[in-house]
């Protein structure tokens, strides 16, 4: 008689516990990353009242089974239920959804922990972290933000002093392109008429100057064509954005340059680039503590220029034909961008752009066996595997956000389940004690 009614009381206590894991599945159906879990029973040891016996050709009887009597269930297992969420758009830029069974690393003080959720924020000190706090971990990018160095992953911070601005770089390259018309400047003897352009360059501190390029046609005496262009530097003055004018420290040079076209209107000479030497800044009037191009140098390439029967119009641009060498200001951030491969790149006033770091993901052969540490993370176990240190680069949806994997249909089936068990279970311990009541007034 007490079987039974010890038996239903592990079944009540039993079935107390799914219900306490279908209540929080259902608590957490909108809560970003939340995992579901699910509870499984088994049943407990069982008291042998008589074992099994074989055939015995001695009796002429045959084999009996064993007879027992079970007594009760238990938690066999509460599981985690890895599946993927669905996806929530946000536009939130920091907002992301990891694709996969990657997961996302973060860390305290203390101890590194896993996470599907995907709310990144950036505090007051730039590091990128997650609601509760923890710090999102990643690779960082060099010194010059242009690649991404692979190997023990760190905090990210995005507003550290050396991302908050971009350096100033100055130029090496430039270039001019445009049309020359020949009536615009040869007059068929040394009287050419100076057909006036101007370079622009940014020197080591991020200033921009003007410098004056001429270029004049003359009869080629003694050569293979009628006429030909001379490209020269008149001055050795420069002048700032301000309309301040500086008087050079030496003279700028150029190469001679002596320019040819074709009977189509292109550039048969010169077929390459044209340096321009001497920009001494240093020792300029009024003193400029800054330097220009490589040792002085500058790189001009003019072979985009045409000589045809149209308006003269040239246009000087730093940089080269690849957009290389123009140099630059210097730049305050202005914004972030995530992308897809979980790179992060800041702007710039400037127009650079700059590598800050990469988010990065882990994966376990086991992520079932990671045990639940509250705030939407998880902490690795013995029977899930190992974290390396590094992690792999992840594929992410950006603005979006990964929600709770809880299926209410399931949920509340399981609910009016455990709900019948537990009744059933209770009348099993009421019907017990019904018998037992009977057993007690036979003495009466």
């Amino acid at each position: 008689m007490m079987r039974s009614m010890f038996s239903g009381v592990s079944g009540l206590q039993s079935h107390q516990v799914k219900m306490d894991v279908i209540g929080n599945n259902v608590a957490n159906v909108n809560t970003v990353g939340y995992k579901s879990q699910r509870v499984t029973f088994n049943e407990v040891f069982s008291q042998t009242i008589q074992s099994a016996t074989s055939a015995s050709d001695a009796t002429g009887l045959g084999g009996k089974n064993a007879m027992q009597v079970g007594l009760g269930s238990s938690v066999a297992s509460i599981d985690i239920m890895m599946t993927q969420g669905s996806a929530q758009r946000t536009d939130n830029p920091f907002d992301l959804m990891v694709d996969g069974d990657g997961m996302l690393i973060v860390k305290d003080a203390d101890q590194t922990y896993f996470t599907r959720a995907g709310a990144l924020r950036v505090d007051d000190l730039g590091n990128l972290v997650i609601p509760n706090g923890m710090k999102v971990q990643g690779w960082p990018a060099n010194d010059n933000g242009t690649e991404i160095i692979r190997g023990q992953v760190q905090d990210i911070v995005l507003n550290s002093p050396s991302n908050l601005f971009s350096p100033p770089e100055t130029t090496t390259n430039v270039q001019i392109t445009g049309n020359l018309n020949l009536n615009d400047s040869y007059t068929g003897d040394d009287t050419a008429k100076q057909i006036v352009t101007n370079l622009n360059f940014y020197d080591s501190l991020g200033n921009y100057y003007i410098m004056e390029v001429n270029f004049a046609a003359y009869p080629d005496e003694g050569g293979d064509n009628p006429t030909k262009w001379v490209m020269s530097l008149p001055n050795n003055t420069i002048t700032d954005t301000n309309g301040n004018t500086y008087t050079l420290g030496g003279t700028p040079t150029v190469d001679s340059v002596e320019i040819y076209f074709d009977a189509n209107g292109n550039m048969e000479q010169p077929t390459g680039l044209i340096n321009i030497t001497g920009i001494d800044l240093l020792s300029a009037s009024p003193p400029l503590n800054a330097e220009v191009g490589n040792d002085g140098m500058i790189q001009l390439d003019i072979t985009g220029i045409t000589q045809y029967d149209a308006t003269t119009s040239l246009d000087a641009t730093v940089g080269d034909v690849n957009g290389d060498g123009t140099g630059n200001a210097a730049g305050d951030m202005i914004g972030y961008d995530l992308g897809t491969d979980g790179k992060i790149t800041a702007y710039y006033t400037n127009g650079d752009t700059k590598l800050l770091g990469q988010i990065v993901t882990t994966s376990f052969e086991n992520s079932a066996g990671l045990e639940k540490a509250g705030d939407n993370v998880f902490l690795a176990t013995a029977n899930s595997g190992d974290f390396d240190g590094i992690g792999a680069e992840g594929i992410f949806q950006v603005g979006v956000l990964e929600m709770s994997n809880v299926d209410l249909n399931s949920e509340f089936t399981d609910m009016i389940v455990t709900q019948r068990g537990f009744q059933a279970n209770s009348k099993t311990i009421t019907t017990s004690d019904e018998m037992l009541q009977e057993i007690l007034s036979l003495k009466r």
